[in-house]
């Protein structure tokens, strides 16, 4: 029987089986993340399904042992060709049921995986969020959080891109024209599917609008406690591409697509909740900031370069990190400042939160949000005191705080030796994820660029 406090949970499983007991489809759709925050999945009959709900099934652990072009890491331990790459135990979230309008309405759910004996996979980001929030929870806490992102859109086809060889795509719209409602009119079936079909697969959008850039949108997500929040961004990224699809239309969500134009951000909001009221609101604080949301604050401006690969996990993640195009390339803080790698936003008990700025539109939002989260809550755990100065304007104020590193291979090394990431995320997790960011790194630096051939081709 459920007791009082896991009854809604109850109520919410056993209406998200009826639901797909219902259906008039005999299929249902399910997906788990990988470590590059790739949505990977698959189809299910639907007593196939029903089986699942209750006692999960297997999914290749090749999902954590792999890039995000399907090689296979040649270095990892806890997966790889050394283990025959078996099945792991995929279990279903019953509490993220949604029917996906641009498939027929086909039932869907999240999932993330355990261990043999039951306990959370020390690979599976869904899962490493989940610890960090279990962690929060012990402090009295629960994370809020909205995500935002920018992205890209181009005219083009997976075949066309193949053809063109990975050079020169068709962006959806020409010129550097943000907030404009000529160019969202433009494109305005696109535009209004985005607004309108994530509603119904409960990824609420707040705001919608062009950014600036030939054919960039920016849309903010509507927030929510931490997990719901990662789980809708994941699902946006992924339903952004398969709704563009029908349009003709490839979203991209790459940091850095053309030196040219800006990058394209994923920036994090976060505020902390006693499950009643903002804990970070203090009418008497400085700046309206209570001692808690200092501390928070304290513990990012600290430590969240420590975490620097979750949140900038690509190569190409660091060629946005350039001086005068908005992504802010050092850990300073300030108020409504967007110069700011933290920008507080002080404003009613309600809205008064933290924009960590510096991730981008790349990252796997389980474990951006988790590292920041964690960083975060270490302040909190360590009641840290907020020494560091607010910057004024252009980062006045920041000349002598270090500039973030502007490699993969240097921000890994330093995560790897993280004590404070090995204490939040444990260590199974922090070398695995290390690894994979090294053999990231070994691609790029065995690959000749389009870069080098325009460069050096003829001259040398």
């Amino acid at each position: 029987m459920a007791t009082r406090k896991n009854a809604p949970a109850a109520a919410a499983h056993v209406a998200a089986l009826n639901a797909v007991e219902n259906s008039p489809l005999h299929k249902v759709k399910v997906a788990v993340s990988d470590i590059d925050g790739v949505l990977r999945g698959k189809y299910l009959h639907k007593d196939k399904f029903m089986s699942a709900a209750e006692g999960g099934f297997g999914f290749c652990d090749v999902v954590f042992g792999w890039d995000i072009n399907d090689a296979c890491y040649d270095n990892t331990k806890l997966t790889g060709w050394h283990h025959g790459f078996p099945d792991a135990l995929a279990r279903l979230d019953l509490a993220t049921m949604r029917n996906v309008p641009w498939d027929g309405g086909i039932p869907f759910f999240l999932g993330e995986f355990v261990t043999a004996d039951g306990s959370p996979h020390p690979l599976c980001p869904r899962q490493m969020l989940k610890r960090v929030l279990k962690r929060a929870a012990k402090l009295g806490v629960q994370p809020m959080c909205g995500l935002e992102f920018e992205w890209f859109n181009f005219r083009e086809t997976p075949q066309s891109w193949a053809e063109k060889k990975g050079v020169g795509p068709t962006p959806l719209t020409p010129g550097m024209f943000g907030y404009s409602l000529l160019r969202a009119n433009e494109n305005r079936e696109y535009f209004n599917a985005l607004l309108d079909e994530m509603l119904a697969f409960r990824v609420p959008i707040e705001g919608l609008h062009t950014e600036t850039g030939p054919g960039v949108y920016e849309a903010a997500i509507q927030f929510s406690e931490a997990l719901e929040a990662a789980d809708r961004a994941i699902l946006f990224k992924t339903g952004a591409k398969e709704i563009g699809r029908r349009f003709g239309i490839m979203p991209s969500f790459m940091a850095k697509w053309n030196a040219q134009y800006p990058g394209c951000s994923g920036h994090l909001h976060q505020s902390l909740s006693d499950g009643k009221k903002n804990l970070f609101f203090d009418a008497k604080g400085r700046h309206g900031m209570s001692k808690l949301f200092e501390s928070y604050l304290a513990g990012q401006v600290a430590v969240a370069m420590e975490f620097a690969p979750m949140f900038w996990p690509t190569i190409n993640s660091y060629k946005r990190l350039v001086d005068g195009f908005w992504a802010p390339v050092k850990p300073t803080w300030g108020i409504d400042n967007r110069t700011a790698s933290f920008r507080v936003i002080a404003g009613s008990p309600k809205s008064t939160r933290l924009e960590t700025r510096c991730p981008g539109a790349d990252i796997n939002p389980y474990l951006a949000v988790a590292a920041l989260v964690a960083a975060g809550l270490h302040g909190v755990e360590k009641n840290l005191k907020l020494t560091a100065k607010p910057i004024t304007g252009t980062n006045v104020g920041a000349e002598k705080i270090p500039r973030a590193p502007r490699s993969l291979a240097a921000t890994t090394e330093i995560f790897k030796q993280s004590q404070v990431a090995r204490d939040w995320l444990g260590d199974d997790f922090v070398e695995h994820f290390a690894l994979t960011r090294e053999w990231e790194w070994r691609q790029w630096q065995d690959g000749v660029t389009d870069w080098e051939l325009k460069r050096y081709f003829e001259i040398v």
